[in-house]
């Protein structure tokens, strides 16, 4: 059974190579990736670098945007089962470059379904986002109820994609089924995220900037967590269709992740107020109800016992 792993060499992805190789010893896996230079690409080969060399993975350097690439790789391994995590991410970029966000992220999308429904696929696992919830969603976030405005291109991006695969699934019967990760961290993250963005100020002790008054708070929740949940989804039964959230459903405060994080680094940290950002939500949090009947999705991993894994990570990188 070979599963193909867009993003592969990215943050989830890389993650998800790993876990897959650990509790599957009958997948081949294929990793395309694009190395793009959205962050250094020598951080993303760093992260291949644990399993490049494993003969049971593929790696495939090239964008799912070639149509002519993404059927050669179909083809030539006899995919299967595909994960799908390839993405141009993070809000506030999508603003200042939309067209390489809808390039990748919807035109991308439309390609893998359309070379994916000839194909006698068992599973095809779109990760969206919590973004797709945008301004006026109910909290907690519920897949099934009235979803609000997202604030930027990304969550519009994201939401796009995920009404592509739906309607693939609807009339070509391929069976995809839609993630929603909350506020994913852990090691490796992208050095565009909060968590990096806040260790690596209080390490080289300089101020953190935190965007408003500090309130905002974020359902957090480990990548180890985010994994098992990507692989539920990937083997179970009468998911086809539906969207599911994977998040922790116990958001906290950044000022309290900046105290967990001055706690675990051993440093204290200085705060640079900023003007908030417009397509910030003040809260994100998932209801788990759905994941947990179809998934049998618990996150497992605390908010301190995460904190402390990032920081042992972060530490080492900065050595």
């Amino acid at each position: 059974m070979t599963v193909l792993v867009t993003g592969g060499a990215g943050f989830i992805g890389s993650h998800f190579v790993g876990h897959l190789l650990a509790s599957d010893a009958d997948a081949r896996i294929v990793c395309l990736d694009d190395f793009n230079a959205y962050y250094a690409p020598a951080a993303k080969r760093a992260n291949v670098a644990s399993f490049a060399a494993n003969p049971r993975v593929t790696i495939v350097e090239g964008s799912i945007t070639d149509v002519t690439l993404i059927r050669r790789v179909m083809n030539e391994h006899g995919v299967r089962r595909i994960v799908h995590l390839a993405a141009y991410a993070g809000v506030r970029s999508s603003g200042s470059m939309p067209l390489v966000y809808e390039e990748t992220n919807v035109r991308g999308t439309l390609v893998l379904l359309e070379a994916a429904r000839s194909e006698l696929l068992e599973s095809f696992v779109l990760v969206s986002s919590s973004t797709v919830y945008g301004a006026g969603a109910a909290v907690p976030f519920q897949e099934d109820a009235p979803l609000g405005v997202p604030l930027s291109l990304y969550g519009i991006t994201k939401r796009s994609a995920e009404l592509m695969g739906l309607h693939y699934q609807a009339v070509h019967g391929l069976p995809v089924v839609c993630l929603r990760p909350f506020s994913v961290y852990g090691p490796r993250i992208r050095p565009d995220l909060a968590m990096w963005i806040f260790a690596d100020a209080i390490l080289r002790e300089r101020p953190i900037p935190i965007l408003g008054d500090g309130s905002a708070r974020r359902d957090f929740t480990h990548v180890s967590d985010i994994c098992h949940g990507i692989h539920a989804a990937m083997v179970a039964v009468d998911v086809a269709g539906k969207a599911i959230n994977l998040g922790h459903h116990a958001p906290i405060g950044m000022l309290e992740l900046v105290r967990l994080l001055e706690a675990e680094l051993g440093r204290p940290a200085t705060i640079e107020w900023l003007p908030a950002f417009s397509g910030d939500l003040p809260i994100t949090c998932a209801d788990l109800t759905k994941a947990a009947r179809l998934l049998d999705y618990h996150p497992r991993v605390s908010i301190e016992e995460g904190v402390a894994d990032f920081a042992r990570w972060f530490r080492q990188q900065n050595k």
